[in-house]
């Protein structure tokens, strides 16, 4: 197949011959190209609200493309090793969900890891699928949860033979990969659908000696977040499909929730975002893989610190590790992630990704330098030294396996009572608890209450997490259901 000329951005090429058209705006948006709002625009731009527009026919539509994003869409399509791709202007979120809407319907059974981000079990919510969860292998060490073991996903498929399909991370949000390629061909043996959720993992389609991406592996669906690694807007990412889907279909379930009014500064940054990677794309990730290791090795010259890579790859669980994550454990430290995290932040104006009990995550991307790096790392040196402790006593664990009792949609929608959270032990949880990021639920509706989690969660919030999920935002009470 003839390859796409990739230099192409159809989007922004018709935003650019709009403005020179000099069209007078009798529709929205309302403050007509930043004339009715002299403040916003005094702040953005003339050139960001020059484009901020709607859709018209020299711009098409993204609920129903026929002419510029239908075909941007092609040349992303191309530029990833996909069938379709589809513009997603909700966040990866949308994405994520449409994956799940597009292939399960109420009482569907879905295969997929309790490590999954809310977005995931958001979406069974609202059609009503059945999770069946492989509950990831923690490493103790470094208190993360790891990949989906294939034994593990062998065994879930044996007990659930009428699972419609199997969804995996790849990334993780610390770097883990599983092995997806084996889970695909295990997923369409039994006639299942291998879904990804690529969050973290748009430079696998582009750089090189990088983790199998999904379509690479064969996966029917994967929901690609650009605005990460990729350098689009936030809010914007691809979903990619395979062969194996109805694009038509597809397009109708990503209709149900996506806006209506799709924002063209967001779909021109996809569009201008996708050239540069398949253009450029094994050059920036060289180097944003380059940086990351020069951290990498710096960090674990301090002391104490853990930055991980590929030595924990173990052929299975870690089947591979995504080596542009600068993932430090902190354990070592007396301190937790999130402490180390609040520190950085809050002493030295350093902003990291995320810190959870006993880990920081630092996103390094080509938009980084080798000074801000040193920075970065004379910081955690500068931490380890005045704010050390005796490391007796830490919690090691992120993740805690769940007892669950009922489905998400049945546990979210069903008579409930809000109890102080202390009392709640034993009750069947009707929300969500999580840290945010990285947004992956310590309780999720439908899961058993233990004490184990009451005391993760207070952990955390002492330590300075942000929780959220909860109808309380204090998280003082939770919702449970009433019986069961």
């Amino acid at each position: 197949m003839t390859k796409k000329n990739q230099e192409r951005m159809p989007i922004l090429e018709a935003l650019n011959q709009m403005k020179k058209d000099r069209l007078v705006p009798f529709d929205v948006p309302g403050h007509k190209r930043g004339k009715g709002s002299p403040e916003l625009t005094a702040f953005l731009g003339q050139a960001c609200l020059s484009v901020d527009v709607n859709s018209m026919k020299l711009l098409d539509n993204l609920c129903h493309p026929v002419s510029v994003i239908r075909e941007a869409e092609k040349l992303a399509a191309d530029a990833f090793g996909a069938a379709e791709a589809f513009f997603m202007v909700n966040g990866t979120t949308s994405a994520v969900q449409s994956m799940v809407l597009s292939v399960c319907k109420r009482g569907d059974k879905i295969i997929l890891p309790r490590n999954v981000h809310r977005s995931v079990i958001n979406a069974l919510i609202i059609c009503g699928a059945i999770p069946v969860y492989v509950n990831p292998e923690i490493n103790h060490r470094l208190g993360i949860s790891l990949g989906m073991s294939v034994p593990a996903v062998k065994e879930a498929i044996e007990k659930n033979p009428d699972a419609k399909a199997i969804l995996v991370n790849n990334p993780t949000y610390y770097g883990i990969c599983s092995d997806l390629k084996t889970i695909v061909k295990l997923a369409h043996e039994k006639g299942m659908l291998a879904l990804v959720d690529e969050a973290h993992g748009t430079h696998f389609y582009f750089g090189q000696n990088m983790p199998i991406s999904a379509m690479a592996a064969g996966a029917d669906m994967a929901s690609v977040s650009m605005h990460k690694s990729g350098g689009s807007l936030t809010q914007s990412s691809f979903l990619l499909i395979g062969a194996n889907m109805k694009a038509g279909y597809v397009r109708q379930i990503i209709n149900l929730t996506q806006t209506t009014s799709g924002s063209y500064l967001l779909l021109s940054s996809l569009d201008i975002s996708r050239k540069n990677l398949a253009l450029h794309g094994k050059e920036i990730f060289a180097q944003v893989t380059e940086m990351a290791q020069y951290a990498r090795d710096e960090i674990n010259e301090i002391g104490d610190y853990y930055a991980y890579s590929k030595e924990l790859i173990n052929g299975d669980t870690i089947f591979d590790f995504d080596q542009t994550k600068l993932s430090v454990n902190t354990l070592e430290i007396g301190l937790a992630g999130i402490e180390v995290y609040n520190l950085l932040r809050d002493e030295y104006d350093i902003q990291t990704e995320f810190g959870d009990v006993g880990n920081l995550l630092a996103y390094i991307s080509v938009g980084d330098n080798r000074k801000n790096l040193e920075r970065l790392v004379s910081a955690l040196a500068e931490i380890r030294r005045i704010y050390r402790k005796d490391p007796a006593g830490m919690v090691t664990y992120e993740y805690i396996n769940p007892e669950v009792v009922v489905g998400p949609q049945e546990a979210f929608y069903g008579e409930k009572i809000a109890l102080p959270i202390a009392d709640t032990v034993g009750r069947v949880c009707s929300e969500f608890v999580m840290c945010y990021p990285p947004g992956i639920p310590i309780l999720a509706p439908g899961e058993r209450v233990t004490q184990e989690i009451l005391d993760s969660v207070a952990y955390m919030k002492d330590r300075g997490s942000s929780m959220t999920g909860p109808e309380d935002m204090n998280l003082e009470y939770l919702n449970v259901l009433e019986e069961i």
